[in-house]
């Protein structure tokens, strides 16, 4: 069933499907890419999904400490102005990027493109080998992995991230750089509002230095502090190795696995650039940039309607 001239390879050697098979025909090559453009991706793992809103609400939390525990009983106005404006917005800027990390298409393959029309498409040279997974039926182009939990195979995959319950991969490794990136910065900006809140409270004996009782103002610090680390240095190494990645053109999949590069690659300002788009720029620190609303498919089941993907 294969067509001539060239060949196809897979783990499981499987063939090609025709026409004729029972393949879910909404998933095919040529309605899934026109449709997925106008859809918001969405991936429905439970993990993912209890992760995601962990993350929301330890941020709503930093803000909640650093806003009415530490700044608004300040008797510095311009502290606490200035101090706000800079913790709120570095707030919003991560979150936002979260969210554009968690809802766009990391760049997935279209499921069960491994027909005899699209390969007849392709138009490949005598000789030319190409490879379909076994496991959503698609043609793997070079450099995409397959996500067990995305069920999908992803260019350029990076890793299946379940803090922003999806994988990092071609179309959302800039929001995933930002959003680590933001995270790290607020963090810092939280320990050392702790810092002066701590050596404040300690001068005037704990008296006038919060709204809430020392006991729970106490807690409160501790607490964001504690987070404070654990985010700075979660976000700071994973900020590290994706600039290293794009830099060295290589993913952290291909670098676990030693791929050596059949590929042409961009390395450091050319990696940088076909990341973040264009020359540098604070348009490189925007996670609004190319934002446009989408709207939200949604399949009747039995179980309730969920998000089409």
């Amino acid at each position: 069933m294969q067509p001539s001239g060239h060949r196809l390879r897979d783990v499981e050697h499987h063939p090609l499907l025709t026409e004729n098979d029972n393949y879910d025909s909404s998933s095919s090559s040529s309605s899934s890419e026109a449709d997925m453009a106008d859809r918001v991706w969405f991936i429905r793992d439970g993990c993912g999904m209890i992760c995601a809103v962990m993350t929301w609400l330890l941020v709503v939390y930093a803000d909640f400490v650093v806003t009415f525990v530490m700044l608004l009983p300040s008797k510095d106005f311009w502290y606490s102005v200035v101090n706000g404006v800079i913790f709120n917005c570095l707030a919003v800027l991560a979150l936002s990027s979260h969210l554009r990390t968690m809802l766009t298409d990391p760049g997935a393959v279209p499921k069960g493109n491994a027909t005899k029309e699209y390969m007849e498409s392709l138009q490949l040279k005598p000789g030319e080998v190409i490879y379909k997974c076994p496991k959503c039926c698609c043609i793997k182009p070079e450099r995409a992995h397959h996500c067990s939990i995305c069920k999908r195979c992803i260019r350029k995959m990076d890793h299946h991230c379940p803090w922003v319950n999806n994988c990092v991969g071609e179309k959302n490794q800039r929001f995933f750089v930002l959003f680590t990136m933001y995270i790290a910065l607020s963090s810092v900006h939280a320990l050392i509002l702790c810092g002066f809140q701590f050596i404040s409270c300690v001068r005037g004996q704990w008296t006038e230095c919060s709204d809430f009782s020392p006991p729970i103002t106490v807690i409160l610090l501790i607490f964001l502090c504690l987070e404070g680390l654990l985010f700075f240095t979660f976000t700071a190494v994973m900020f590290g190795t994706q600039i290293h990645s794009i830099c060295n053109d290589e993913t952290e999949i291909e670098r676990l696995k030693s791929e050596k590069p059949t590929w042409e690659r961009r390395l450091r300002w050319e990696g940088m650039k076909s990341v973040f788009g264009g020359p540098p720029s604070l348009l490189w620190m925007n996670p609004f940039v190319g934002f446009r609303f989408r709207r939200l498919p949604m399949r009747p089941r039995k179980g309730g309607p969920e998000f089409s993907v």
